[in-house]
């Protein structure tokens, strides 16, 4: 058994055998596997109630049913069996053989359901009941149905608890780890923790005897003396396997602390870390809200290399297989649980249900969460006005409280917006009841209700917008009640804010919880001298669906309107796209953390109509030189730069030079001409210190067919293949237009599509058209052997091919 597996003794996959149909047709049922979007399935409207929020489609209710027989579950009288359901969206309802067996209303966290005493002996008929239709419900795009893993869990009568096992480090330095153990009944328990290579490091046993109210409890410390430490440079990895009569448990830990001060701000098994962090949403681009193994540690792998070192789940819990990700590639998690509390955001919306829950669904969350070291905090909220309120503040402390006494070992945080707190106290708000209402009033029309209007105005006015109206005293006196009852306070776009709260408010540690691109190097400098300033989560790592256009500055050849209406399927503000290609913005943020010395962007050149009204792009350059048949056409270039100067050549010859100012980031205009584009920086003596340059593509234009992996592994593998319209040497030609066709041999296509904010066509065909000269497609093997993937375009063809294992 791979000792990276966190599992419970006979826990298997339920993931194929399913079929899908809208619940409210006579449609016939479709073969799916689980992870499963159904609202790829959904057509796009004008008139889509959730409109701007989903990407325009019209979700459905869908039903999945799958039978199975009583002769292919190992199980014996008095044994306890289970089905985990890591996540449905929404108001899941779960039967079996026609009868009520569980129900789960919040999509985003997974919950358990009881089969012990309803199966049937021979066939048994499960059915789940996904309700998506009451739109809207989220305000971006949210999937539908089973879209993370399914489990069946058989355990002996005598068992350890679903999520019973908990490894504490107690101290660092010591290597002191603590096992908690919870079991159905008293009884001995043994322990062995394992290296990588399954080698036994410690072991040992002792009674689980303690009744609490939660079952039998087992509490044992020892030391580890030759246990390295978990760290994001090096994410060392154990299993502790623990057994109790015939079950066993297996939970992959990592030795680490998480303290967080005011003294010394916020360190990790002793020393102090900044937090280079992004926001996240959980959908995985092309493949819709599919929580794929593969796809989820491919997007933590793409923000690592990037140059962050921490996530912050928008605005939601995410998946075991982020998680796990996170835990092997060295990533820092910030965990959400909620948009909202009991303000609706939309009308139909978690807001009603969030009081009357959180216990429940804190407990959830900390149960999936406990024993990642990558999860070093919790945030239980976003943008939530009611922390403006005394109710709110409230909610507040009794979160916070709460999940104290859930996890001692990490602090709470909630991301507020300073400035729509101050406008929600005045009546203002961004959301209210009434707005979610008027937004059911106005679906399908092009009238901004409610965080679409104020996402427009942002766009209008500009990052700064949101930032001065930070500085307001007003803001101050309605955040600092809950700031003050919370571990953390957490700032959305309130940098304007960081050296006065600083100063007023000593005991204050403070979070960047949603911040903007351009503020990247300002946030740096500010925080090597302050402690209390711990990180910064830039709104947002990736491209998402859905919330479409806030973050898009896009061209008339690309988008028919810039309106945000039909067509229009992704926000835009990732600095890295929706097929995982980092952008010039995520160039620019490598540089202001001073993990790149300089680097180069260049605003596109010859697409005519430019739309850009939005806050959360700070540019929309591009890594590239090559503009074919736009010679003598003017652009603007932009570098990027840790430095006093920086020289910008053209062919060698100079085109200008400047200071570079404390945003780290100087712009230039340039007249095209092809050849190379050089950059050169100096320090404040004019010593050279850093150089990098951009070349044309030849002349020769064919089509590329590039695999990210030459091999894959049957089952929890995906290929991700990149089309690229490019010269012989793989140069793209961004300007370079026209659909690839694809045909593949042993795989599935998943989802085939490009980055492009706007687009009408489905990321499940076999055609793509591309964008900027690219196109990508997402496939999965279905046997060992070669999976191979022909393209045919205006530009040729090309084939690649995978090995699959």
């Amino acid at each position: 058994m791979n000792v990276f597996e966190s599992t419970i003794m006979n826990r298997i996959p339920f993931n194929t055998g399913w079929m899908c149909r809208p619940a409210a047709s006579e449609a016939e049922e479709v073969p799916v596997t689980i992870p499963h979007d159904a609202m790829q399935w959904d057509p796009k409207s004008a008139d889509s109630p959730s409109g701007v929020n989903s990407g325009w489609y019209s979700a459905r209710d869908y039903l999945y049913t799958k039978h199975f027989s009583s002769a292919d579950i190992r199980r014996s009288s008095g044994d306890l069996t289970l089905l985990e359901f890591e996540g449905v969206y929404r108001n899941a309802r779960i039967r079996l053989n026609g009868r009520l067996i569980a129900s789960h209303d919040y999509g985003y966290s997974g919950f358990y359901a009881d089969l012990s005493e309803y199966i049937a002996e021979g066939d048994n008929v499960l059915t789940v009941e996904a309700h998506n239709s009451d739109q809207p419900n989220c305000r971006w795009y949210s999937g539908t149905g089973i879209y993370r893993p399914v489990w069946l869990c058989v355990m002996p009568e005598r068992h350890i608890m679903p999520d019973g096992v908990r490894i504490t480090t107690v101290d660092y330095r010591t290597r002191r780890i603590a096992v908690d153990v919870r079991t159905s009944h008293p009884g001995v328990v043994y322990v062995s923790v394992l290296d990588v290579d399954g080698r036994s490091m410690a072991q040992f046993k002792a009674l689980s005897d303690r009744l609490d109210g939660q079952g039998n409890l087992m509490h044992e410390e020892c030391v580890i003396p030759d246990v390295r430490l978990w760290n994001t440079d090096e994410p060392n990895l154990y299993t502790c396997v623990v057994r109790f009569g015939d079950d066993e448990q297996r939970e992959v830990f990592g030795v680490r602390t998480v303290e967080c001060d005011a003294r010394r701000g916020f360190r990790i098994n002793g020393e102090r870390v900044i937090l280079r962090g992004c926001c996240l949403h959980h959908d995985n681009g092309l493949l819709g809200a599919c929580a794929y193994p593969a796809a989820e540690e491919r997007k933590v792998a793409l923000l690592k290399g990037g140059g962050y070192n921490a996530i912050r789940s928008a605005h939601n819990p995410c998946s075991k297989a982020l998680l796990d990700a996170y835990d092997r590639l060295g990533m820092l998690m910030l965990d959400e649980y909620v948009d909202g509390w009991y303000i609706h955001k939309t009308r139909y919306d978690y807001g009603t249900e969030v009081e009357a829950n959180y216990r429940d669904d804190l407990a959830d969350l900390v149960a999936k969460d406990y024993n990642h070291p990558s999860v070093i905090m919790y945030s239980i909220g976003n943008e939530v006005s009611e922390t403006a309120q005394p109710r709110g503040i409230a909610l507040t402390d009794a979160m916070t409280q709460y999940l104290h006494g859930l996890d001692a070992t990490r602090p709470v945080t909630c991301g507020v917006n300073i400035f729509f707190n101050f406008l929600s106290s005045m009546g203002l708000g961004v959301y209210t009841d009434e707005k979610a209402m008027k937004e059911i009033e106005h679906s399908g029309k092009k009238k901004a209700v409610g965080s679409e209007f104020f996402n427009r105005l942002a766009g209008i006015m500009g990052a700064d917008f949101m930032k001065f109206g930070a500085t307001l005293p007003p803001c101050d006196w309605k955040t600092r009640g809950a700031f003050a009852v919370m571990d953390v306070a957490g700032y959305n776009y309130g940098i304007r804010r960081y050296r006065h709260d600083l100063n007023r408010y000593p005991n204050r540690v403070i979070v960047g919880s949603e911040t903007f691109c351009s503020d990247a190097a300002r946030f740096w400098d500010l925080a090597q001298s302050n402690p209390r300033l711990i990180g910064d989560f830039v709104w947002s790592g990736m491209d998402y669906l859905g919330e479409v256009g806030i973050g898009s500055q896009e061209y008339a050849e690309y988008a028919k309107n810039f309106d945000g209406s039909l067509g229009w399927v992704s926000a835009g503000a990732g600095r890295f796209d929706l097929t995982g290609k980092p952008l010039a913005e995520a160039l620019y943020t490598q540089v202001a953390f001073g993990l790149k010395p300089i680097a180069i962007g260049v605003v596109p050149v010859g697409l005519g109509r430019e739309h850009s009204p939005s806050a959360w792009k700070m540019t929309n350059a591009v890594e590239s030189w090559s503009w074919d048949g736009q010679e003598g056409e003017r652009t603007q270039v932009e570098v990027y730069a840790r430095a006093a100067r920086v020289k910008l050549l053209l062919n060698g010859r100079e085109i200008g030079s400047a200071r570079v100012g404390r945003d780290a980031r100087v712009t230039f205009t340039a007249v095209y001409r092809p050849g190379s584009l050089t950059a050169v920086a100096y320090d404040a003596d004019g010593v050279e210190i850093a150089r990098t340059s951009l070349a044309t593509a030849g002349k020769e234009t064919r089509l590329h067919a590039v695999p990210e992996a030459e091999r894959i592994a049957l089952g929890d593998g995906l290929a991700y293949v990149r089309f690229m319209y490019a010269d012989a040497a793989g140069t793209v030609k961004p300007l370079l237009r026209g659909d690839v066709h694809i045909e593949v041999e042993n795989g599935e296509i998943l989802g085939f599509g490009s980055a492009c904010p706007y687009y009408e066509r489905s990321y499940r065909s076999d055609t793509a058209d591309t964008y900027y000269g690219e196109a990508m497609a997402i496939i999965r093997p279905c046997e060992t052997g070669i999976l191979s993937v022909k393209a045919s375009s205006p530009y040729g063809e090309a084939t690649a091919r995978i090995e699959v294992r």
